[in-house]
């Protein structure tokens, strides 16, 4: 194929431990690959702090975007096996699949608490800004950018486009399941994709499976539910995120003070100052962040250099369960006795949800962006998942919520101040963790 649909004259071909191998056949694919903002990926881990609890999970959103675009491929070849596609339209499917990550910043999602950043938006500016993704895309046509960044958002005019990279199961998903379990070591993220392919059919509005391969379904789905608890929601994994958030917002509150750093954040300053751009953004990576933590671990600030001592040398925070219902009882006590005993509970004292965190299990019809999954019956007609299933019905539609509370116990244990009202803290503690 000539022009825009140009074909590489051989196919490129990435090893990967998860699909084996990723193919790429497309020039526009391979032209995206190579650009600046997505090798910038490389230095962007997937799971953020998940590495300090499983010490493999130092993959990326490099390897995990490939993964998705290769899921893609296979999908879109599935559909063009059994109906005409539109040959651009296949390549907005691609490429979407390709750059949907492409916005994420450092340590991803604690850093968009911090600062109140959206990837997608960020991923949609980069798409559409002055950058080598959008050069390459405009090869395509000027309205061809455009196409792939209403996909990200989720309004382009093809739904069944939109649902194959965002429903709740789709090539991101089913990517990053089984390499989140192969990197972490765990066994609970493995399904038979497979399966799923060969049973997927296309519809108008999404992707629907056909009844005989709904217990490859079932098991994706249970894999989600076990992901989620036993590695996405770790506590250790939350202790980390927890520190590395509050040295952001120490850091952040410091610059707004006019501190002087000794290792002044000139990355940060345009962030900080809530006027960051796009060049800016692009600059920022979990290489400077750490280069940042490194060396705010000489600061003469005590809380910002005490913080960044535990993230580089993982001394992180230990943690009780913590029940809503007698959460408030203690609080304000808590509060003051950390005052007293001269330890900033802004920085030292948090409860974290885990049900906050922007990851989910399958519960149809609470968002509307999120597409119950429906079987396709032998005449025909189409049924909702847990209509059909016994062992999803039994988890959908139950939010699950887990909270914790994080401090420093190293802290309370040092006696030498404060001695009677650390003793306190701790039996408070012990109380609420039941």
């Amino acid at each position: 194929m000539t022009g825009r649909y140009k074909k590489l004259e051989e196919e490129k071909v990435f090893k990967d431990p998860v699909h084996r191998y990723i193919h790429v056949r497309d020039e526009l694919i391979w032209k995206l690959v190579g650009t600046k903002e997505f090798q910038r990926l490389r230095r962007v881990r997937q799971l953020g702090t998940t590495y300090v609890t499983f010490h493999g999970a130092e993959h990326t959103r490099f390897n995990h975007s490939l993964g998705v675009y290769e899921i893609m491929r296979r999908m879109v070849e599935n559909i063009e096996e059994k109906e005409d596609w539109d040959p651009e339209e296949r390549l907005v499917c691609l490429s979407a699949a390709l750059l949907h990550d492409v916005g994420h910043g450092p340590f991803s999602h604690s850093f968009e608490k911090v600062f109140h950043t959206d990837h997608e938006h960020w991923t949609r500016e980069i798409i559409l800004g002055k950058t080598q993704i959008n050069a390459v895309l405009k090869g395509m046509g000027e309205g061809f950018p455009k196409k792939v960044a209403d996909v990200i958002a989720k309004t382009y005019s093809n739904k069944l486009v939109v649902s194959l990279i965002s429903s709740q199961i789709d090539a991101d998903r089913m990517d990053y399941l089984q390499r989140d379990a192969f990197y972490t070591g765990v066994s609970y993220g493995h399904f038979d994709m497979e399966r799923i392919l060969r049973v997927m059919r296309p519809t108008e509005e999404q992707a629907v499976f056909k009844i005989s391969g709904m217990h490859a379904v079932e098991d994706y789905i249970m894999s989600r539910y076990q992901m989620y608890w036993q590695v996405y929601f770790h506590p250790v994994t939350r202790s980390a995120e927890v520190i590395l958030s509050k040295i952001l917002h120490r850091a952040k509150h410091l610059y707004e003070k006019g501190y002087t750093f000794k290792e002044k954040p000139r990355h940060f300053d345009s962030l900080f100052a809530g006027s960051i751009t796009l060049e800016d953004y692009l600059k920022l990576d979990e290489s400077v962040i750490m280069y940042y933590f490194q060396a705010w671990q000489e600061e003469a600030d005590s809380i910002l250099k005490d913080l960044c001592d535990r993230f580089m040398d993982r001394r992180l925070f230990k943690y009780v369960e913590c029940d809503p219902s007698t959460q408030m009882n203690i609080w304000p006590e808590l509060l003051q006795l950390f005052k007293e005993a001269e330890i900033d509970p802004r920085y030292y004292l948090v409860i974290d949800s885990s049900s906050d965190l922007p990851y989910d299990f399958y519960r149809p019809g609470e968002e509307e962006e999120r597409l119950p999954i429906h079987l396709l019956m032998p005449n025909g007609d189409l049924r909702e998942l847990s209509r059909e299933s016994d062992v999803v019905e039994a988890i959908s539609g139950k939010k699950r919520t887990d909270h914790k509370l994080y401090f420093p116990k190293d802290f309370l244990e040092d006696y030498s101040k404060h001695g009677d009202i650390k003793k306190r803290i701790q039996t408070l503690l012990m109380t609420q963790g039941g």
